[in-house]
């Protein structure tokens, strides 16, 4: 699943949760990328290298409604199969190779902006009530898409931007990373709108308020 693994992962915890009172889920995300290292001189290589690095993360998800944190209130995913061969993971007998092309930024500008509106009728919320962007920041051009594709203009990406120039792509882990940053910022949250990439084109998304 890449990058987007944590938001499913979070799914499977809700339904869970929902289904058995009193359960907890803790999610663990644990990326080793430089495990996939290729020596073979190629762009997608040498980009994959730049961009993704170590990381892990974990959340616990609970029934128990008591306990203080984020409420999930729903999820939502669509694939966008004009990028499915611009993002892809191959096996092979060296590790994953992974297929990034320079077009992803693109398929992602036009078509965003479309998606949270789809996202966010299906949770009935107006994308003005939206608070707080919990943006996986797959990198540099795919912020700077996001930017443009939803028409920001007062940081709303901030914490996704520090997180990739903090620790770059820790792939499913980096959502995680963006949502510890924003939850010292708990008590100003009204609603969040998280997103995360992969292979596919897929987007998976979330949202949940404090």
């Amino acid at each position: 699943m890449g990058c987007y693994a944590a938001i499913h992962a979070l799914k499977m915890a809700d339904a869970i949760c929902r289904a058995d009172e009193g359960t907890n889920v803790l999610i663990v995300c644990t990326e080793l990328c430089t495990l996939h290292f290729q020596r073979e001189n190629t762009i997608d290589n040498i980009t994959s290298s730049l961009l993704f690095a170590d990381g892990s993360a974990a959340v616990l998800v609970s029934a128990d409604e008591e306990q203080q944190g984020l409420t999930i209130d729903s999820f939502y995913s669509e694939v966008i199969p004009k990028g499915k061969r611009d993002m892809a993971w191959e096996l092979s007998s060296n590790g994953f190779l992974m297929t990034l092309s320079g077009y992803i930024p693109e398929l992602i500008q036009e078509d965003f902006d479309k998606i949270v509106d789809r996202a966010l009728q299906k949770d009935g919320t107006p994308k003005e009530e939206v608070s707080h962007w919990c943006v996986h920041p797959g990198g540099k051009r795919v912020l700077e898409a996001i930017h443009k594709s939803l028409g920001f203009t007062n940081g709303q990406l901030s914490h996704s931007y520090d997180v990739l120039k903090q620790f770059g792509n820790l792939s499913s882990a980096t959502i995680l990373f963006v949502l510890k940053e924003m939850l010292q910022e708990r008590r100003t949250i009204k609603k969040m709108f998280g997103a995360a990439f992969g292979p596919g084109l897929t987007v998976e998304t979330f949202t949940a308020h404090y």
